[in-house]
């Protein structure tokens, strides 16, 4: 069963310290998946800081650096010495070892990619009922070659003596490979072993219990107050504001800017799917020239992005005072703003980990600085996939729950280029093509979502008509993922591939060319901006 969402009254907490680690989110999923709540903090925070969080238990990430570079990431003992159990990946393990007294050598001898693991203690606590020889995922330089005082030594490689090891009195233990990634062939396995069993801990992390601890906070924070919440047609902003609903009812009035950066049909299936399942308040607010004007001349993907969410608040601001008034005199203040905020939308824009910034996210690095409203942001500590459970525990339908994501600045960072109603037209029409064609061959379920990219400020040559034309290409980004940290390009059947390029070729006017986008996430991101 998948992990459900997080509240603020959640009991255990399981604490990812990320080192830099290309898998640290995905760490913190695989706990939720135990069905215990996890969150990333990254190392520079002080070790006092991180206990004062009451931990149930302690995670360290794996990481790019060597635990014997000048600049290394470092910890300090007292993590260890303070009774919270602790299992070290990678660059955690290798950290543990040295932290305490072990020897940790630069061998020479790299292992990288799929590596046999031989388990010499198969009873032990991490590798109970799992093969004596596994295929593990590997990554390092360095190897540990002697475990420190008090740790059993429970598995090797070929190349690593001491590939993981075990100290059940003090609750340390520690893996050279990533569990967390699929290639660990029972790496699954393993974690819950040291949450179960090493760290004690119970899956009673579950979608109902959650829910109703999360409408319990809604109501302290609102009391008798009001809320505005803004619908973008997608998947995150639709659950927040059910959640919501959900806490306060006739308290919220949902807000649908028609910015004109929507999809075709799109003010049309909110006011029909949404409003037809929540029964919620819904005013529509009509500001598409207001963001073309905003958004003219403008180019650079986080000038977009930031104008976008500015424009977002100002019209909510606006939608505030016209609600205001239609209650009357007696009408209740408007003070909060509700979010469909993720967790990797925090994450990309630098928040909670310490590192680096991917992208300004509307919800987060977009916001300007004098905003008026309180926010309430429900989903902030959620991937993806705990959205849509959340989603169903509230009685959405699979129309809503199911959608692809959409992202909140809309068709304005799927132009490369200038954002024009000409080039937005012209978007609206290739990407509703390709939404028909994906979802007459079955594959909405399949595919995570498919971006449909114009190159406004690219033309190609191209023969139409039997005569030379100078059209813009357009991309299909096909993307599979389960929480949108990592995503890998969709192998779709050229069929259908060939359907969607040559109706669009067809019938889109100006576009001459349809590109596929076959690159994962990382390096590339799943939005073109």
């Amino acid at each position: 069963m998948s992990a459900a969402p997080p509240t603020a009254t959640t009991a255990d907490v399981v604490l990812v310290v990320d080192f830099g680690a290309q898998y640290a989110q995905l760490i913190a999923r695989r706990v939720r998946e135990a069905r215990i709540y996890s969150e990333i903090v990254p190392s520079t925070m002080p070790v006092a800081e991180i206990l004062a969080k009451k931990p149930a238990a302690i995670i360290l990430s794996g990481g790019p650096s060597s635990v014997y570079a000048e600049q290394a990431p470092t910890l300090d003992r007292a993590i260890f010495e303070a009774g919270v159990p602790v299992f070290g990946m990678c660059y955690g393990f290798q950290l543990m070892a040295q932290t305490l007294g072990g020897t940790v050598d630069n061998t020479g001898r790299r292992e990288y990619g799929r590596t046999t693991l031989h388990v010499s203690r198969p009873g032990s606590t991490l590798f109970a009922g799992t093969p004596d020889e596994q295929d593990v995922w590997m990554s390092h330089g360095d190897a540990c070659s002697a475990a420190p005082e008090g740790f059993t030594v429970t598995a090797s490689t070929d190349g690593v003596p001491v590939a993981a090891f075990e100290n059940d009195e003090k609750k340390l233990y520690g893996v050279q490979h990533h569990p967390e990634v699929m290639h660990s062939t029972h790496g699954q396995q393993v974690l819950e072993h040291f949450l179960y069993r090493g760290a004690g801990l119970e899956p009673t992390w579950t979608t109902t219990n959650v829910v109703e601890e999360s409408v319990a906070a809604i109501r302290a924070q609102v009391g008798s107050r009001r809320a505005i919440c803004g619908l973008s047609g997608g998947v995150d902003s639709a659950v927040a504001a059910a959640l919501v609903q959900k806490a306060i009812g006739s308290q919220l009035t949902c807000v649908y800017v028609d910015h004109g950066l929507m999809r075709k049909d799109e003010t049309a299936q909110v006011e029909k799917d949404f409003v037809a399942a929540t029964g919620v308040q819904l005013k529509v607010v009509d500001a598409e020239e207001r963001f073309l004007t905003a958004l003219k001349g403008v180019s650079d993907p986080e000038d977009k992005r930031k104008i976008i969410g500015r424009e977002f608040i100002r019209v909510f601001e606006q939608a505030q005072a016209e609600i205001v008034a239609e209650a009357g005199e007696h009408g209740e203040a408007v003070d909060f703003l509700v979010q469909g905020t993720l967790y990797p939308d925090v994450v990309e824009s630098g928040g909670g980990t310490g590192t680096a910034n991917i992208k300004s996210h509307h919800n987060v690095g977009g916001l300007p600085e004098d905003l008026e409203f309180e926010l309430i942001e429900p989903l902030r500590r959620l991937f993806k996939d705990e959205v849509r459970m959340v989603g169903k525990e509230l009685g959405l339908p699979d129309e809503i729950v199911q959608r692809q994501p959409f992202p909140g600045p809309g068709l304005g960072i799927r132009i490369v280029g200038e954002v024009t109603k000409e080039r937005l037209d012209l978007l609206r029409e290739a990407d509703a093509i390709a939404r028909e064609e994906l979802t007459a061959a079955g594959l909405d379920r399949e595919i995570w979502q498919c971006p449909v990219v114009l190159l406004a400020d690219v033309r190609s040559v191209g023969v139409q008509g039997d005569g030379r034309t100078y059209g813009h290409p357009i991309v299909l980004r096909p993307v599979s993922s389960e929480d949108a940290m990592t995503a890998d390009w969709t192998r779709m059947p050229y069929d259908v591939l060939a359907k969607i390029s040559t109706r669009i070729t067809n019938e889109v006017a100006d576009v001459n060319r349809v590109v596929l986008d076959v690159t994962s996430k990382p390096p590339g991101t799943i939005e073109w901006e």
